[in-house]
């Protein structure tokens, strides 16, 4: 492969700066490395951050020995290697001094790629290592003694809060389209203002969204999810959705822009689960379930997305109750205390709907509230009803639970039994127990 050969650009960062990443179990696996012949750096995201004077939540390693010499190298020091997964990607775990775990991956090039997986072939080269990465902010490595190596002008991109693609944008995007969803995200991350995005950047980007509908739910989801709770969070996706990348990712092609801007002014500087604010962007339980369908959501963020859809709208949910704004809390309660099958989750669900419709105070209270335990049982309703069956019982149950949280929870177990009799009438009028199928004996 031929290519320009850069001399990079190299920094030092202050030492008393990498303290928080040393530790005695990193200075034996640079030791090894060293004792062996092999270089060895900090890579990518680490460096980024700590430039940016932030403490990296993991080390990443590159290194020129080959997975086959790193583990021969382990093997003779006596060191344990973990997750062999990596290991086709070029990438070893040492368990160092059985206290700490390191993924150290050997310097690599694309050899070929599909827009969502690569073929990869060793180097030595730390350029062609760097080449290959998404962002110019993520090419950067770093020995031990704090030297920054930086081939693309990543050092400067993050000085200016600049998110740059290393080289040609199509070309870093068609390698993996995954990259467009991660360069909102580092958006979010790196820049000081909401809209201040490279045009040609844009446009690679606009030229290349049907890509995304190659690439898995799974792995959209965890780009997404970290954009929605981001910086500039609804700024990020009015532009996603300006160049065409909704339909792609789930999304209706052409969503409520306006109320998801009410969504997002209602969220802004509240701790929100991503998908309140995504719940701006879906109007019906079809789109919604189709958006599941298309991200794998886990059950817990399906039905938090499919509550908010249908919850938003009602009238009781949209009506303040005076002209300072304020909502009536005891719907909400309602809806908390009548749920039966996940009490917890549909407490957390009403939090984050409150959130969504731009009432935190009362989010608040419903955090807060202790919800009183109903004060009625089966055993009760039996013996005041013995003739209904088991699906009775249930509407029996949700009738006197309706009756309850009417009266703000007042109501005692007493007076809940007096309507049984009467209320039982009622449902086995209108619920009738279905007949014994004739022609079985019985045994």
């Amino acid at each position: 492969m031929e290519y320009k050969r850069i001399e990079p650009a190299t920094l030092k960062i202050d030492v008393e700066k990498l303290a928080p990443i040393y530790t005695p179990e990193l200075d034996s696996l640079v030791e090894i490395f060293k004792k062996n012949d092999f270089e060895i750096r900090v890579a990518g995201g680490a460096v980024r951050d700590l430039l940016m004077g932030i403490n990296p939540h993991d080390l990443d390693f590159a290194t020129t020995a080959t997975p086959e010499q790193m583990k021969e190298m382990f093997e003779r020091e006596n060191v344990r290697m973990i997750n062999t997964k990596g290991e086709k990607h070029g990438t070893i775990t040492p368990r160092i001094n059985d206290k700490e775990n390191f993924e150290v991956t050997t310097l690599r090039i694309d050899v070929t790629t599909d827009g969502r997986h690569a073929e990869v072939q060793f180097t030595t080269d730390w350029q062609l290592d760097a080449n290959r990465r998404d962002l110019t902010i993520n090419s950067l490595f770093m020995d031990l003694d704090g030297t920054v190596f930086d081939y693309f002008n990543g050092v400067q991109h993050i000085k200016e809060r600049r998110v740059i693609f290393v080289g040609d944008a199509a070309t870093r995007i068609q390698e993996d389209y995954l990259r467009i969803l991660r360069y909102f995200r580092f958006y979010g991350r790196i820049s000081e203002e909401a809209n201040s995005h490279d045009a040609e950047t844009l446009n690679a980007i606009r030229n290349n969204v049907s890509g995304l509908s190659r690439i898995s739910g799974e792995r959209i989801w965890t780009e997404l999810r970290k954009i929605l709770e981001g910086n500039y969070a609804g700024e990020l996706i009015n532009v996603m959705i300006e160049i065409g990348i909704p339909e792609f990712i789930g999304l209706p092609k052409t969503p409520n822009t306006e109320r998801f801007s009410t969504v997002w002014k209602n969220l802004k500087g509240q701790k929100y689960n991503a998908i309140t604010l995504l719940a701006g962007l879906i109007s019906t339980e079809e789109e919604a379930l189709l958006l599941h369908k298309r991200l794998k959501l886990s059950a817990y963020e399906r039905d938090l997305l499919l509550f908010i859809t249908l919850h938003h709208e009602r009238k009781w949910a949209m009506k303040p109750l005076n002209d300072k704004g304020e909502f009536y809390l005891r719907p909400y309660q309602a809806i908390v205390a009548l749920s039966r099958d996940k009490p917890k989750d549909t407490k957390e669900w009403t939090v984050q709907l409150l959130l969504h419709i731009g009432q935190p105070s009362m989010a608040q209270q419903i955090e807060d509230w202790e919800v009183p335990k109903f004060p009625v049982n089966g055993h009760m309703m039996k013996e005041h009803a013995p003739e209904i069956n088991g699906k009775q019982l249930g509407i029996l149950g949700q009738e006197l639970r309706k009756m309850w949280t009417d009266s703000d929870f007042k109501t005692d177990a007493e007076d809940l039994v007096k309507h049984i009799p009467h209320l039982a009438e009622e449902i086995k009028e209108k619920f009738p127990a279905k007949a014994a199928k004739s022609g079985k004996s019985k045994k």
